[in-house]
This record gives structure tokens, sequence and C-alpha cells, in this order.
């Protein structure tokens, strides 16, 4: 699961944000294409990943602690008995449920809330995080019925445009950072305690290990905070309630770090990446532990059971952290005395939009035991660095050639109703914006404006009744062989076709609901029915309104004629120009493939379209008036190859 932004993008140029939304029209094109320049990948597990890591450590607590946690959750629950579930786990996961337990909370902390105080509110008070957590129980079953790549990435796919109408902000939360990725090591003999030094640093980049201790020290000084202070009951369950939220953060973040993807290091820009990211959770990686496990892992949304056994025994273990506090005992942090403010440290920590961990002394080493057993991350830029791969982010230039066919409704001539056939080819160059994937690997927001060429054989319709057979040469046909310049532009909607363009002043007014606008558009909008389907042999997809495309006839030398039947058996040679609008419906990606700056693809396209004939005049007889002419309707299909090369 991703969430994108355009804050990262504009944190990186030097536009005025004034000047960039004032311009209207071109410039909400131009936002469009610029939304995702600077897009990063903001989260690891799937929510039900993270729910079935904490269910399972959770279930595996000693006895003393499975029931010091179920008095202190019995005490957290006071006055939420309708939304916190009876248990600390409800291992049903039931997906019309209207209650939450706490193996719900890390799920939701960091990709559905972006700091502590964020998650209580969320889970307290709001009605949407239960349909996140109706959709998270609904993906879980799908994953688990999957047995083939399509439909695993057609569940991931439905989940996401589901999540995009539940959480308002689930496209705009987040993009700012890398906190939910190992920081990569600068070099190979870095020794642990330095490397754990390093991700807590003040100023350090803000990453899942220096989250983790953030989180978790927080957590444990609120609990020692809860067993220590003179508090009313109000008081202490409003502490604890704090406490446990940071530690769902905190377990969040912990979880995150054994993905494979983002072990693997968050370096390169976000093409870069995101392919390296998604390349590893999908194929895995062979991983060392920095107390000397080897193994391998995988990553969001394709976690094994041998996963999620190894990451709950982290989690068991800082829970049981925790508990150890909250049974009065020496959890190796120690709290000032006298703080009354407490429950304020951490909570309103936003690791959302924050890019470096924060100017407070923070003690890794006290929870050495733990950040022992977690992967050695990938080395930084250079020698020894793990392969990197690379997503279709970004822009591009790129050549297209396809073979038409097309049955017509007839010719231009008002008489001309019998249907025929025409065929030809065309090569064009595009320039624009790859975004292949932005939500998931069945999102498509390609954004392009192509230019070329396009030449047409004659139809196969007789210009007259007279010859039932068909045409033999382009003087026969009712449209002869004829050539074009092309146009053609693709951009994404999120309702009606130039949605993006028209709503562009909403960047100005609410840039967070324009950029939800632009992520759902990409992924197949708001409905969804232009998402794309995957099948075990290519991607289906349903793409009227994205793409129009403009053939414009006549304009080169010489120009293009047609004969037209007159008056009795009399004809007449006509000059004429037209222009073909083409509206393609369905597309089918059956072949594609992709390198670190270049991809190829074989499509088949079904589309639609009328040809408008203008600047008519008759040649011959010079001087006769000119016939009235007729739109030609047309249904067709197009065989393309596509090229295009990154940059």
């Amino acid at each position: 699961m991703y969430h994108y932004t355009y804050k990262t993008i504009l944190a990186k140029r030097s536009f005025s944000f004034v000047w960039y939304c004032n311009r209207k029209v071109l410039y909400g094109v131009i936002s469009v294409v610029f939304l995702f320049t600077g897009i990063k990948p903001t989260s690891a597990w799937v929510y039900p990943e993270h729910r079935n890591i904490a269910l399972l450590a959770i279930q595996n607590l000693s006895p003393a602690f499975r029931s010091e946690l179920n008095i202190l959750w019995k005490e957290m629950r006071t006055g939420y008995e309708t939304r916190l579930t009876e248990s600390v786990m409800d291992s049903s996961h039931r997906i019309k449920t209207t209650m939450l337990d706490y193996a719900a909370w890390p799920a939701i902390a960091g990709d559905h809330s972006c700091s502590p105080d964020n998650l209580l509110h969320n889970v307290l008070q709001t009605d949407w995080i239960l349909q996140v957590a109706n959709i998270a129980a609904a993906l879980d079953n799908n994953l688990a019925k999957a047995k083939t790549k399509s439909q695993h990435l057609n569940a991931l796919q439905l989940s996401d445009m589901q999540l995009i109408k539940a959480d308002e902000e689930y496209a705009t939360r987040a993009g700012a950072n890398s906190v939910h990725f190992l920081l990569p090591r600068t070099n190979v003999a870095i020794p642990y305690l330095d490397y754990f030094i390093q991700t807590t640093t003040s100023g350090s980049g803000l990453n899942a290990l220096g989250a983790y201790v953030l989180y978790h020290t927080h957590a444990i000084r609120k609990m020692i905070q809860y067993t220590q202070s003179q508090l009313s009951d109000t008081e202490k369950q409003n502490l604890l309630r704090a406490a446990f939220a940071d530690e769902a953060f905190a377990i969040h973040f912990i979880e995150d770090a054994f993905a494979a993807g983002h072990a693997a290091g968050s370096r390169g820009n976000a093409s870069l990446q995101k392919g390296t990211h998604d390349y590893y959770n999908e194929a895995g990686l062979e991983v060392q532990t920095w107390d000397g496990k080897r193994l391998v892992v995988m990553g969001d949304s394709y976690m094994r059971k041998e996963d999620a056994v190894l990451v709950a025994g982290i989690v068991k273990e800082s829970l049981e952290n925790l508990l150890t506090a909250a049974m009065g005992k020496n959890a190796g942090i120690s709290t000032p005395s006298n703080r009354t403010d407490i429950q304020k440290e951490a909570g309103s920590y936003n690791a959302c939009t924050n890019t470096v961990m924060p100017d407070e002394h923070l003690d890794p080493l006290a929870f050495k035991d733990i950040l022992i057993q977690t992967l050695i991350p990938g080395l930084t830029d250079g020698k020894g660095e793990l392969p990197r791969f690379r997503a279709e982010i970004g822009t591009f230039i790129g050549i297209s050639a396809s073979l038409n066919g097309s049955a017509i409704s007839g010719g231009f001539g008002k008489s001309q109703m019998t249907k025929g056939g025409v065929g030809g080819m065309e090569a064009n160059i595009r320039f624009g914006l790859g975004l292949d994937g932005v939500l998931n690997q069945s999102g498509d927001g390609l954004i392009f404006i192509q230019a070329g060429w396009k030449q047409e054989a004659s139809s196969t319709n007789n210009f007259t009744y007279t010859n039932t057979a068909a045409a033999t040469n382009s003087l026969e046909s009712a449209i002869p062989a004829r050539a074009a310049y092309n146009l053609r532009i693709r951009l994404p909607f999120c309702l009606i076709p130039g949605d993006l363009i028209l709503a562009s002043p909403l960047l100005l007014f609410a840039p967070k609901t324009y950029n939800k606008m632009a992520i759902a558009a990409v992924n197949g909008g708001l409905i969804p029915w232009q998402s794309g389907f995957a099948t075990g042999i290519g991607r289906l997809q349903f793409i009227l309104g994205r793409e129009i495309g403009l053939s414009f006839y006549g304009l080169r030398s010489p120009k293009d004629f047609i004969i037209l039947p007159t008056t009795g058996n009399n004809s007449a040679v006509v000059e004429y120009r037209s222009t073909k609008i083409d509206f393609p419906i369905l597309e089918f990606r059956p072949l594609r493939t992709f390198s670190q700056n270049q991809t190829s693809s074989l499509m088949l396209q079904i589309n639609t379209g009328i040809d408008i004939p203008s600047h008519a005049s008759t040649l011959i007889p010079v001087g006769d008036p000119t016939p009235d002419l007729k739109s030609v309707w047309y249904v067709g299909m197009r065989l393309l190859f596509n090229w295009r090369h990154y940059f």
C-alpha cells in the first residue's frame, strides 16, 4: 500500500505555490504531471498483515504478561465499551465489525494516522476507521484465496480504491520522508551499536528503527508515570491509552523494518525507490540480522507464515518491555520525576510530515536486545549496494507505432450508406509522464501527448451502388487512400473526462482534495470503472475518456479528394479536408518488458470515433455546386507497439 503527495514536489522545486496555482487551466495540466514526480512509498505491510503480526504477538505472550495486558485493556475501555472490543484481541477479524481490538492499532498507526494523538482520535472517535477495518478484513480474505498473481493484484487494487473512499486522507497522508524504511548503512564495517545510535541521533533522516525507539521510549515513560503518579482515574485512563498509542506506533515501525523492500533501503529518486521496493517485496531478499541469523524475508502483501512468526517474536518482546514497566519493574528506561505533562511526549510527533529525528536524547542501547534481532539494511549508494530496480514513474520520450483497422458506416456522400472497412498504419513520437502502478500495480496514470503521421488505405466500399463488388483501387473507393497528421492526448480523470484540469483551482483552495482526486484518477477514478484488471495473460482496462486522438486529413499537397455521385449517373470530384476524432474504449496489454530506463509493450485497443468532413469544394465539373457531405462513424481495432525512454 502506498500514499503519494505533491508536497514532496513543491519542496524539491523552486515553484512559487501561488504562481503554481494561478495559471488555472494550463497549469492544471502541469500540476497533474508534476504531482507525482517526487512521490515516495510510505508504508510496508498492508493493514491485515500488520494486524496479524500483532495478533500473533499477543497470543504468544506468557500467561503473566497476557493477564496484565487484559487488566490494562479493561481500564483503557472505560468510556469506550462500544468502540473497543471486550477482549484485547478479536481473532475472528469480522468484515462487518463495529469495534476495534488492540491488534488493529499498529495497523492504523503510520498508515491511517500520523501521530499517537491522531491514532487515538481515529480509533475512538471516527466512523471511517471502522470502514477501513472492514476493507482490511476483506483484503485479508481475498489475499488468502488468491491463487494467481492476477487475483493477488486485483485484490490489492479493489482494496486500495475502497480505502481512497473510506479514508479521507489516504491519498494525501505522508510522503515527506522515509520513516517506514531502514536507514541505509554508510559502510560495511559499521558496528551495530554505532548504527543504532545513528538511527536515533537528532537530525538523522527519519527511519523505521529511529521511530521505533522514539515511540517505544515514550510509551514506557508514560507507563512508568502511570504506575508512580497520584492521578485520578480519568487521568490514569488517558495516560494509559496514550502509552498504548505510542506503543502501537512503535510496533508499526518495527514491523516495517522486516519488510524486504524496506530493508533494501530508501535511496534514489521516486522511480528507483518504488521499483526496488516492489521488486524485493515480491521476489524476497536474503538478509542477515545483527545477531547473525541468515534468512529470506518477503514484503508488503506477500507475507508468509514464517515472516509473521519472525516479526511477531520481536513485537512480543516489545510488548513485554512495556508490560514490565506496567508491573512496576525496571524496563530499562528512566523518566524524570514530577512530570505532569508526560502524556504529551511523542503523542503529537507527526511521523508523516517530519523528515528528521527530533532533537531529543534517545538511548537505543536500552533496547539493544530487541534491535539486535532486526535486519542489517543495504548499503547506501556505491560499491556493494543492492541492485536497484526502477518503476515506470517519471518523464519519458517514446515512440508509438500501430496497425489500424476499422469498420465504417459509409462514405462522406449523403447517399453513400454502404458499409466498408479501412486499414492503415501510423508512427508517432510521445512525450509524457509514466505513472504505472502509483498506488498499486493495477493502476495506470499514464499521461502523454503524441504527434505523428498516419497513412490509410482506400476503403473497401465503392463510391456508388452500381457495383456491389469490393473496391479494387483507390478511384473506385468511397474514401480513397489518404494521409493525416496525428495528435493524441492521454490524461486520467476522477469522475468525468477533463475534471483534473477543470478542478485545478482547488490547488489554491483545497490542495488535499485535489491531491485525492489525482490519486483516485490514476487508479481508475472514483467509480472506479477504469481500473486495470489483471488476468493470467495480460491486463484489461476500460479507458473511454482517458485518451483522445485527432487526425487531420487534407492538409498536405496534393489535397485529398473523393468522387461523389450526383444526379442521374453523374458524379463529381470533390476536394475536402476531414478531422477524425478517435475514442479508445478498451485496452488489453498482453506483453510488456521494462529495464532500468526503458520499457516496451504490445497493446490492443478497441476504439470508436467519427470522421468529420470540412472545406469541401468541387474540382470537376468546374463550377458545379459542392454536394453536401456527412460525417462517417466507425468502430475499430488498433495493434500498438510502444517504447519509452525514462529520464
